[in-house]
This record gives structure tokens, sequence and C-alpha cells, in this order.
């Protein structure tokens, strides 16, 4: 797994070196994802699949226990404003999930060239069942970002290399069922929800209304944990009820914090 992948260049490489593994890189920019698909294409290269999402997200749901050999960072966001520490990927907690994912023996390889940003992940590594080693190197994988900062002087670079030694054992987060919520009657004119705060946060955005095809809609976003979505719910009627429910396309991920949204939202509904 390659997390922030750029345009896609060392995954295409280890795909034709090693046709034998599959590879998955995981990016938020769909830029990203855009540039990564040609490069791909172009390579003819079939053992790469690509995901647009948030690594803590996408390892905390989508990948099983021991289920990766391998996990690398090239040059991963350091936020380097003490404020917006908190965005950093290397967590304590993170470092956890990803302990658990890989199978004993895996490798974690995070380059960065920013000395901070190291010290900060070596404060995280204890009690992670990682053993860690760091060096400084030169510049060796040929990446956009390490040519941008080469070519502006940078001989060396700051590599650190994580070994699980123990398992930590953190199963995966499981969707929560959603629940359907049916009316028998909706006044557009009262409907006014509620936003709320505390671990799960919902904020209403916008609340739209076609009177003709009796049919609503209200913008939301949750947040929750490391995982923050924007959604529409739909309030329609349909064999004279209405119904609550997300609307499709939405492409959630089933969580707390959508079932609270939609909590909120019929509770609103009925007054």
């Amino acid at each position: 797994m390659e997390i922030g992948f750029g345009n896609g260049e060392l995954l295409v490489r280890l795909a034709q070196t090693h046709p034998e593994r599959n590879f998955v890189g995981l990016d938020l920019r769909w830029i990203s994802i855009q540039k990564a698909l040609r490069n791909i294409a172009r390579a003819n290269v079939t053992n790469v699949r690509l995901l647009q999402a948030d690594a803590r997200v996408s390892l905390d749901r989508l990948f099983v226990p021991r289920s990766l050999h391998r996990v690398c960072a090239l040059f991963p966001d350091p936020w380097p404003k003490k404020r917006h520490a908190k965005h950093r990927l290397f967590s304590h907690d993170f470092l956890k999930v990803l302990n658990s994912r890989l199978v004993n023996g895996g490798e974690v390889r995070i380059v960065t060239d920013y000395q901070p940003y190291v010290n900060w992940i070596l404060e995280q590594v204890p009690r992670t069942g990682f053993e860690v080693t760091y060096e400084t190197m030169p510049p060796r994988f040929d990446t956009k970002y390490e040519r941008k900062w080469h070519e502006r002087g940078r001989e060396e670079f700051h590599e650190l290399q994580l070994l699980k030694r123990e398992h930590v054992g953190i199963p995966l987060k499981e969707d929560r069922p959603l629940k359907t919520y049916y009316l028998e009657q909706f006044d557009p004119d009262r409907f006014e929800p509620m936003d709320q705060r505390g671990e799960i946060v919902v904020e209403f955005k916008e609340f739209l209304y076609d009177p003709k095809r009796h049919k609503a809609m209200v913008q939301v976003m949750v947040a929750e944990e490391n995982l923050t979505q924007n959604l529409w719910i739909a309030i329609g009627q349909k064999r004279e009820r209405w119904y609550l429910r997300p609307a499709k396309g939405c492409g959630i991920v089933p969580t707390e914090g959508v079932q609270r949204v939609l909590d909120l939202v019929h509770e609103a509904a009925q007054k």
C-alpha cells in the first residue's frame, strides 16, 4: 500500500517489478487518481488498485487484520503549524491500527523532508508493536515531490522504517445498519432541524423542497472520530406516507453519525 501516491509513479514501477504482488494506493485528491490511472493504463499493469479515501477510514473499515505486507508514505503532509498538528497521519492510534493490518514482520516506510515531523512520529511509536529505525538518505525514489525538493537543493531526506514485532489486535469497524423512517405527514414550513455538538458533530447546511414532486432534500455535514461526511437526506412521499433516508448516490459510510443525522431529521420532521 502507498498512502498519498501523487501521480502513481512508484506504484507503477513496483507493480512492473513485482507482477506477482497486488498493490493498492490511497489518496484524497481526484486529480491524483486521474493521473495515476493514466500512468497505470500506459504501463498496462493489472495489479494496482486505487482508492480515493482517507487512510484512517480505509484501514479502519476496509482492510482486515494481517492483510498488508508493506506500507509506504513518501513525503506525507507534515502539517508544520502547531495548531494543525492534530491532522498529522501517523499518530499513536493510527500506528496501532496500521500494525493490526500488517502481517507479522510487516514493514512501514515513511520518508519526509521535515525533521520536526520525524521527531513527532518517533514520539508516537512506543507501545504500537513497532520497532523503528531512522536514517538520512539521498534522493532515490524519483517521484514528483522528491524531484521537486531535490531541484531546490535538498540533498538529504529522512527515512523511518517501522518493523512489526508484536501484533496489536484491532478489529474492523463494522457498518451501522441505518434505519429508514416513515411519517404520516410532513410540513416543510415547520421543518427546522437543529445542529448538534459533542462527540458527533452535525451541521445542517441547506433545505430544498419541491411542492410539485412532494420531495425535500436536506444537506448535512457530520463529523465523528476521524471521519467527516457531507450527505443529503431525502424526504419524499410514497403511497400516502413520507419516507426519510440518505439520498441515493451519496456514497456514505454508514456510521453512528449518519444514524444520528437521520434521528435529528426525523425529530424535526415530526414537529
